[in-house]
């Protein structure tokens, strides 16, 4: 992390013992019901693969860790969830990605705060609150967290390392790319650029444009009602000249979470090029 932004960044208490969330929710969150009939699933045959426990300075919270059954060290990528936690679509992600070869680990970033999924749609502001309390600071530190259990497991290979996530997520990629040093590529898809600052969000993705340690592809879609197409200009525009260089790519006409295959939100066609961008990307940055 560029030390302006650790500075802005306020000081987490690591010393308390209180986990709202231990164990992974069991299948998809509830505001997302009901699931589309488009919904993938990705088996995980020849992978090892489910819930693990990650030690974090204050105890450990729960994730999901995929990764070939054999072989390794693999080259490791932290997924980042959306605003509905590590639910069952994130979990599929990491299984996709261990089909590629990759140990993608999934940390639950809210563990502290409280169980989105448990909450419907009708709810959809109860969620927003828990949302709201997650300090930055608390999830960089997660998220070295995941990188240190990825190395001390034997199987994943943090010199070659990346970062993907999703909407919420989809910020803390760019986020996550100021702060470690040893990260190679980010992969934000639709992930918000702007936004007000408070104490426990002293930055947000255009603020730390210029200070990226990886490269980041961010996957916007030309008509997400949330992410106007202007921040994503802005964004280009701080980018610009910025090295390590990266790059976005806006589907037009595409909404929001057109990645998300279990929500009518989905786009087929849109995805699976954004899937393929991503592989290319990683590989072009050496994780892979």
């Amino acid at each position: 992390m560029d030390a302006e932004l650790r500075s802005l960044m306020p000081q987490v208490d690591f010393t308390r013992r209180e986990f709202v969330v231990t164990t992974l929710a069991a299948g998809f969150a509830l505001a997302v019901q009901p699931v589309s009939a488009e919904t993938i699933t990705t088996d995980a045959k020849g992978l090892e693969a489910g819930e693990v426990k990650i030690p974090v300075k204050d105890g450990e919270i729960p994730g999901y860790r995929a990764m070939p059954a054999s072989g390794g060290p693999f080259p490791v990528v932290l997924v980042v969830q959306e605003i509905f936690g590590v639910h069952e679509h994130i979990k599929d992600i990491c299984r996709r990605l261990a089909k590629l070869g990759y140990f993608a680990v999934a940390p639950e970033l809210y563990s502290r705060q409280g169980d989105v999924s448990k909450f419907t749609l009708a709810q959809i502001q109860e969620i927003f609150k828990i949302v709201q309390t997650v300090p930055d600071a608390q999830v960089i530190s997660d998220l070295d967290a995941a990188v240190e259990f990825a190395r001390k497991s034997g199987k994943g290979d943090t010199a070659k390392l990346a970062v993907t996530g999703f909407c919420w997520g989809g910020r803390i990629v760019w986020l996550y790319s100021a702060h470690n040093k040893n990260l190679k590529a980010g992969v934000a898809w639709y992930g918000r650029l702007v936004g007000d600052k408070d104490d426990l969000h002293p930055k947000h993705p255009v603020d730390v444009a210029k200070s990226l340690n990886a490269p980041v592809l961010g996957l916007y879609g030309g008509a997400d009602q949330g992410i106007p197409v202007s921040t994503v200009e802005t964004m280009r525009a701080e980018l610009k000249d910025a090295k390590p260089a990266s790059e976005i790519h806006v589907y037009p006409d595409t909404p929001h979470a057109f990645y998300a295959d279990y929500r009518p939100s989905y786009r087929k066609e849109q995805a699976d090029d954004g899937w393929k961008r991503l592989q290319e990307w990683l590989k072009k940055h050496g994780v892979g």
